[in-house]
């Protein structure tokens, strides 16, 4: 074993199971779109839908009613909203939320998130949706790999427990869960037959091979998990081109969480800037807001965050 591998061996992968529940997380310019970088046509109504990837709890400064759902007026629909000049803008986001909760209200222990898809209305002229890691199991598949990763960090525990004779646990539920986020696209045009809609990515949270303190899975476990979240993103290119929605690509190299800090998008199981761990920090969320805008046609630099 190397000293790496040792050294990482003593991080305390449980810590991170009680912040994960918060997870359990275009080529063509759409109609509406302005191509020499104007939101005209965008700016009536914007409706956000999505997961934590979308809320950006932790992210300062909260707002928004219910107040578990930990939405941050840093989230990337917020900068959406101010770049389109919306004139009315309904974040309806929450931490946990999978496809059933764009449709049905979402318990929150002390309070519910109303269906999200509720905030639709016949003029809605620009919706943004970032939903199926939950479907997936994004919070499940983290815990459990942290977990299984002290139990043989030079090895693959998580993919041999995911992958077995009868096939692979994780790639068999991308079908249900690109099937469900199909089904809210198509509730969304029923909704909102107007309405430019994009599909967010998720941002990358591993390297593509090397594992670190701040994600300290099994070095045989980078590769295969990183391609579950490849397989993930392309499940939503995928229902995006088929409801004739644009798709985010959050994808680049060098800003996952074993990144440098001050390259970070996603913060790892230790966050060194405000968010929750292994979910996108303030700078994550300034990144895929000038995505969502670039796909739609608005051209914006990020700040500095």
């Amino acid at each position: 074993m190397s000293a790496y591998s040792a050294s990482r061996r003593r991080a305390p992968v449980y810590a991170l199971a009680g912040a994960l529940v918060l997870t359990a997380t275009a080529t063509a310019a759409p109609a509406g779109a302005d191509t020499d970088g104007g939101a005209e046509g965008l700016a009536a109504e914007y409706v956000a839908l999505g997961d934590s990837f979308t809320a950006g709890p932790f992210i300062p400064s909260p707002y928004g009613d219910p107040a578990l759902c930990l939405r941050s007026r840093s989230n990337y629909p917020n900068r959406v909203a101010e770049a389109t000049g919306a004139s009315e803008f309904t974040d309806a986001s929450c931490i946990g939320a999978e496809t059933d909760d764009m449709a049905a209200p979402q318990g929150l222990g002390l309070a519910t998130n109303p269906p999200q898809l509720d905030a639709l209305t016949p003029e809605t002229t620009l919706v943004t949706l970032g939903i199926g890691g939950n479907d997936l199991g994004y919070a499940e598949m983290a815990i459990t790999c942290l977990t299984l990763a002290a139990t043989d960090l030079d090895g693959a525990p998580c993919r041999d427990h995911y992958t077995g004779p009868d096939g692979d646990k994780l790639r068999d539920r991308l079908p249900e869960a690109g099937e469900s986020v199909g089904e809210v696209l198509e509730a969304v045009g029923r909704r909102s037959p107007d309405a430019t809609v994009a599909v967010v990515g998720y941002l990358e949270l591993l390297p593509r091979e090397e594992a670190c303190l701040q994600a300290p899975y099994a070095d045989g476990d980078i590769e295969y998990l990183y391609g579950v979240w490849e397989e993930l993103n392309a499940v939503l290119e995928k229902e995006a081109a088929d409801a004739g929605a644009v798709f985010v690509d959050t994808s680049g190299p060098g800003h996952d969480m074993c990144a440098p800090a001050d390259q970070r998008w996603v913060e790892g199981i230790f966050p060194n800037r405000p968010a929750a761990p292994v979910h996108p920090n303030a700078a994550g969320m300034a990144e895929v807001g000038d995505r969502v805008l670039e796909a739609l046609g608005v051209q914006q630099d990020s700040p500095q965050v």
